[in-house]
């Protein structure tokens, strides 16, 4: 199967049924099918074929998810960009995906003309808010006619998304993910379209995110509505779900606290709700645990994994959120919520390995490992990355820490490495290193995750100034904000006489943790 396949059966299915509700307006799974199809021969008039790639640097709109399969229809992979990205870090990710066709919302268009001159491998704009001068429109492109070729077959192994996804090692890696690698989780834990069975599903996590993508593609796998926020709100949550009688969404940890903290909560009608996704960071104990009692009559899943793994690959099921049992069995779902990722999915094998690479018991606590067909076969370009994270058995290193029960319950216990997840965004640190270490007045730097009740975590700049710098916290952030998104700024600013160093000459962000890591420091 291929993702093809989830449109052409939810349209056969329930041709007639909405498929994406946005700010008023309604596309059933047929239009949705036939405009994805205009756009995949216009894409094809533009030379897009097997492997060619086509970006997207727009929020969450119907274009986002009818140029999906319009790219796919025509042979090509999609790529999503970051919205959040400033132009250098635009620059670059354009460049590297090799992208010849740049979808661009309107709000992005100044920044994308700035840039024009440095990313050569484009050889198409189009406007997708209306017309730009000089660039291809949205509307021209539906509006292309038919040439009647039949379209390019699609193997269940090609590469379909392109996902950017950061590392500890500076720039984003890019994760190739092929039909196959969705597939597989939808047809083990999705029921597909149904004519008699209708659900609406709130989607408000970026597109960009594997976890937008995985949402939309299993809404129109499972013939589900999407009500479609542009961006995240909680009023906007709140009202959409009266509105549209949501049954379904998934969020993060942050937009959830937002929701339940909203003053404005009680005054709207939530009982259409049935099902709560969280996921893509840790979940404060104390949010999940106000949520459900604000919210009975909700069925909650924490869903944990990695773009590598085309998202969820272990769940915390509803049943494991019911606080109303036994004591006891009251005490075990406790534990449960405080600091467990659920079974694994099926289709999915996991283990927790010693730094040998030798299985540990339950309760000892090592790495996560996974493998699977919805892990990823390796990183686009990068060789040496891919031999660094998949094993000669073919088990997919996640760089969690953590251990299981005797049940199979897995548990986090940290990451194995330093990336920063803030609000279900990765940060590297060495990315933003690069830029605090490019400011005129800092001698060295280092950045650090530190708790936050909103966020998950935020960022710590743990910086060392040249002799006779004075340079502010206030100058510094600034300055950051001006070269990288803002998720990724430092929220704040410590200053040391020196960064603790190993003998090898590394910085130790262990211990800067350890002495920073308690709460934010501004």
């Amino acid at each position: 199967m291929n993702t093809l396949d989830f449109l052409s059966i939810a349209s056969a299915v329930c041709p007639d049924r909405t498929a994406v509700s946005f700010e008023g307006s309604h596309i059933s799974f047929m239009e949705l099918d036939e405009r994805s199809r205009r756009l995949a021969n216009a894409f094809r008039r533009l030379g897009v074929g097997p492997g060619d790639k086509v970006a997207i640097l727009q929020v969450g709109t119907p274009q986002f998810i009818e140029s999906y399969f319009g790219t796919v229809m025509a042979g090509g992979v999609f790529v999503p960009l970051n919205f959040r990205a400033r132009r250098d870090e635009l620059v670059y990710l354009i460049n590297h995906s090799e992208a010849m066709v740049l979808l661009v919302g309107e709000r992005y268009a100044g920044m994308v003309r700035e840039v024009l001159t440095s990313i050569p491998w484009v050889k198409y704009i189009v406007a997708l808010d209306g017309p730009q001068p000089g660039w291809l429109s949205h509307d021209d492109l539906l509006s292309m006619p038919d040439d009647d070729e039949p379209l390019p077959e699609i193997e269940d192994d090609d590469v379909t998304l392109l996902v950017y996804t950061s590392g500890t090692s500076g720039r984003p890696k890019v994760v190739p993910l092929s039909h196959d690698n969705i597939a597989s989780y939808m047809a083990d834990n999705v029921q597909p379209a149904d004519p008699d069975v209708a659900e609406t599903n709130l989607l408000c996590v970026p597109l960009y995110h594997v976890a937008g993508i995985q949402g939309s593609l299993a809404a129109v796998y499972g013939g589900r509505t999407i009500a479609l926020l542009r961006q995240f709100d909680a009023d906007d949550w709140l009202r959409t779900v009266q509105q549209e009688r949501v049954n379904r969404s998934m969020l993060v940890p942050t937009m959830l606290k937002r929701i339940i903290d909203s003053p404005d909560f009680s005054r709207y009608d939530l009982s259409s709700l049935r099902v709560l996704t969280y996921g893509a960071a840790p979940m404060p104990f104390e949010v999940i645990k106000k949520a459900i009692d604000l919210m009975p009559g909700v069925r909650f899943i924490n869903a944990f994994g990695q773009t590598e793994t085309a998202a969820t690959v272990t769940a915390l099921g509803p049943e494991d959120h019911d606080l109303s049992g036994s004591p006891e069995q009251r005490e075990k779902n406790l534990k449960r919520l405080a600091g467990s990722i659920g079974h694994p999915l099926p289709g999915v094998q996991m283990a927790v390995l010693d730094e040998q690479g030798r299985p540990l018991p339950p309760e000892e606590v090592g790495e996560i490992v996974v493998r699977g067909g919805q892990v990823m076969k390796g990183y686009w370009k990068d060789a040496q990355k891919t031999a660094q994270a998949i094993d000669a058995q073919g088990w997919l290193h996640t760089n969690d820490m953590g251990w299981r029960d005797e049940e199979d319950y897995y548990y986090l216990s940290g990451r194995g490495d330093d990336m920063i997840i803030r609000a279900g965004e990765n940060i590297s640190p060495e990315e933003v290193e690069q830029v605090l270490h490019s400011h005129p007045d800092i001698e060295e730097a280092a950045l650090i995750g530190v708790p936050d009740p909103d966020w998950g975590q935020e960022t710590l700049a743990v910086v060392v100034l040249k002799s006779g710098a004075q340079a502010s916290a206030e100058q510094i952030t600034d300055y950051c904000r001006q070269r990288l998104a803002s998720f990724k700024c430092p929220k704040s600013v410590a200053f040391v006489d020196t960064l603790p160093r190993n003998p090898m000459g590394k910085v130790v962000r262990r211990v800067l943790r350890d002495q920073y890591g308690t709460a934010p420091v501004s």
